[in-house]
């Protein structure tokens, strides 16, 4: 059983480590990072729905939040199981996954939009499929954060904030902009993320130097 110890950097409740300036920069980057996929698809809601309200569009938003939160302590309870066994490679796993999901989100923006299907996200089995499959990314996220040992509380209320502000703002553009925009986010968020995963390599291969 997985037991959580009050003090330690990894507990979920309380930071054995006041937070620095440095940290919540990155954390920030990091929610802006995994919004993008929300932010996209709230874009196509909005193309589709331009007649949306405003009470609908907060249900929306607040389920693409509240999955993009959740995902993270889900990862994150299974890197605190398994980081013992990869302790010598952890930084490098870290990076690989978010390298893994920048490159994934980089493609995707690169790709032809087509046409975009019709949907009701107001339809609940939709928009759960919606929310569960833009949020998978930040699950692998959350699994180097318990390989790093970085407190989960923090991360996850900003990722949640910034997706839940990303995925309003994507509705509202949708009633203004093309699709093409939503795939260049795509873009943006992929770099933003794999420049977040070279930062962590090189912050522990430094440490290791000296």
């Amino acid at each position: 059983m997985l037991k959580l110890k009050v003090g330690r950097k990894t507990n979920f409740v309380t930071f054995a480590a006041p937070m620095t300036t440095a940290k919540f920069i990155t954390f920030l980057l990091l929610g802006i990072g995994l919004s993008f996929d929300s932010f996209a698809v709230s874009v196509s809601c909005g193309l589709m729905k331009r007649e949306i309200k405003f009470k609908q569009a907060a249900l929306v938003a607040a389920s693409l939040a509240f999955f993009q939160a959740t995902f993270p302590v889900i990862g994150w309870l299974i890197g605190e199981v398994v980081k013992n066994l990869i302790a010598s490679v952890d930084h490098w796993i870290a990076f690989g996954l978010l390298a893994l999901i920048g490159g994934k989100m980089i493609v995707e923006g690169i790709k032809d939009d087509g046409s975009l299907q019709n949907f009701d996200p107001f339809k609940i089995s939709v928009l759960i499929g919606l929310s569960i499959a833009t949020s998978i990314d930040a699950l692998v996220v959350g699994l180097s954060f318990g390989f790093l040992e970085i407190p989960i509380l923090f991360p996850v209320l900003v990722i949640g904030s910034v997706t839940f502000i990303a995925a309003m703002l994507g509705m509202l553009f949708g009633k203004n902009i093309s699709a093409k925009r939503s795939h260049q986010s795509l873009i943006l968020g992929g770099i933003i993320l794999i420049a977040i995963g070279l930062k962590i390599l090189a912050e522990h291969l430094f440490m290791q130097a000296t």
